[in-house]
C-alpha cells in the first residue's frame, strides 16, 4: 500500500459540504481565512482545508497578491495554506454584503442564490478537517491554490453525479443525506490530491512529491506500512533500492527532513491518533508505533508535545466532549 493510502486509512479525517451556490453574473463570494472559519465549520478540529468545485459555468478565484485563476465546470480548487479568497464572475468585483458566516452555516448545506441575472455558475464549497500535523505533512510544498480538473479523471463523472444526487437528498426528508455528502467531500478532496500528484512537474517539493518519487516513495511506503519495525537508514535504503547517502539527500530535498526524523514524526502522529480513537493501554500503543517500552514512548511523546501521553489523552478527550 502506498504512503498516501496508508495515511488516509489510519488517520481520522472529517469532511463536509457546507454551501451549494447558484450565482448569476455579476456576482462575488468572499471566503474567509480557514482559521477564521474553522471554529464555525468544525469546532474540535485543529485545521480545516477549504475547497470548491465548479459544477456549471465558469468563474474566477482571487487571492491577495496573486493573479486571478479562471475555473470552469469540472474544476476543483483547494487552498492548502487556508488563504482568504474571492470567487467571482469576473476579476475585481467586490463581494456582496450578506448574512454573517455563522448564520450562513446554521444549516448545511446552505443554498446560496444571488447575482445580477446573467450567466449562471453553480459550485459547491466544502472542507476537510484534520490534525494540524497531518495537514502540514500532506500539504507541505503546495502552492497557495491547487486546481485540477476532476472531469479529467476516471472518477470525475461518478463524483459529479454523486454530488448532484447527495445535494438533492440533503434537502429531502429522508435521513442520511448529510452523511453521504460528508463522505463525498472526503473522496473529492483525496481525488484532488491524487490528480495533483499525477500532474506534478519536475522541481516540486513536499510530501506529495516525495510519495510520487521512486526512491523516497518506497522509503515512505516502508515506514507507513510497518511503523513499529526498528528501521535504520541502511534498512530503509535497502527497501528503496538505493544507497544511504542517496536516500538521505533525496529525502531531505523533497520532504524537508531526514528519514529517521520523519519516522519519529509519523510515529507520533499515529500515537496521537490511537490515543484519541481508542482506550488501548499506553504500553500497547507504544508497541504499535515502534517503542520498546512505554517509558521510552512517554519520553519521546513529552519531547514532541510538552506533556506525557496520558495527560494529552485526558485533555483531548475532554475537548472532544465539549
Amino acid at each position: 500500500m502506498d504512503a498516501l493510502s496508508e495515511t488516509l486509512r489510519v488517520v481520522r479525517l472529517i469532511g463536509a459540504i457546507f454551501i451549494h451556490g447558484r450565482f448569476t453574473a455579476p456576482w462575488c463570494y468572499q471566503s474567509p481565512h480557514a482559521d477564521t472559519a474553522a471554529p464555525l465549520l468544525e469546532p474540535t478540529a485543529e485545521r480545516v482545508v477549504i475547497f470548491h468545485m465548479i459544477t456549471e459555468g465558469e468563474c474566477y478565484v482571487e487571492l491577495e497578491g496573486q493573479p486571478p485563476i479562471r475555473l470552469v465546470a469540472g474544476d476543483a480548487v483547494i487552498f492548502p495554506q487556508g488563504h482568504a479568497h474571492r470567487m467571482n464572475s469576473e476579476p475585481g468585483l467586490a463581494p456582496a454584503s450578506g448574512a454573517r458566516l455563522d448564520e450562513v452555516l446554521s444549516r448545511r448545506p446552505r443554498l446560496l442564490a444571488y447575482g445580477g441575472g446573467g450567466a449562471t455558475t453553480r459550485l459547491v464549497c466544502g472542507y476537510l478537517a484534520c490534525d494540524a500535523r497531518l495537514a502540514r505533512m500532506l500539504l507541505a510544498g503546495l502552492p497557495p491554490t491547487v486546481r485540477v480538473s476532476v472531469r479529467g479523471s476516471n472518477a470525475g463523472v461518478w463524483l459529479e453525479a454523486s454530488l448532484r444526487y447527495a445535494l438533492a437528498e440533503a434537502r429531502s426528508p429522508r435521513p442520511g443525506g448529510a452523511g453521504v455528502l460528508a463522505k463525498l467531500a472526503e473522496v473529492l478532496f483525496i481525488e484532488v490530491l491524487r490528480l495533483y500528484m499525477n500532474e506534478q512537474s519536475e522541481g516540486r517539493t513536499g510530501w506529495l512529491a516525495g510519495v510520487n518519487d521512486r526512491i523516497v516513495g518506497a522509503a515512505l511506503r516502508s515506514m507507513h506500512t510497518h511503523p513499529a519495525q526498528p528501521w535504520t537508514l541502511e534498512e530503509l535504503a535497502r527497501a528503496a533500492g538505493t544507497s544511504r547517502s542517496v536516500l538521505a539527500e533525496r529525502f531531505q530535498q523533497l520532504v524537508g527532513s531526514s528519514p529517521m526524523q520523519y519516522l519519529g514524526q509519523w510515529r507520533m502522529l499515529l500515537a496521537t491518533n490511537l490515543l484519541c480513537r481508542s482506550n488501548a493501554p499506553l504500553a500497547r500503543i507504544a508497541e504499535e508505533v515502534g517503542y520498546q517500552t512505554d517509558t521510552a514512548f512517554s519520553r519521546a511523546f513529552r519531547r514532541e508535545h510538552g506533556v506525557p501521553p496520558a495527560a494529552w489523552r485526558r485533555s483531548h478527550s475532554n475537548r472532544a466532549q465539549i
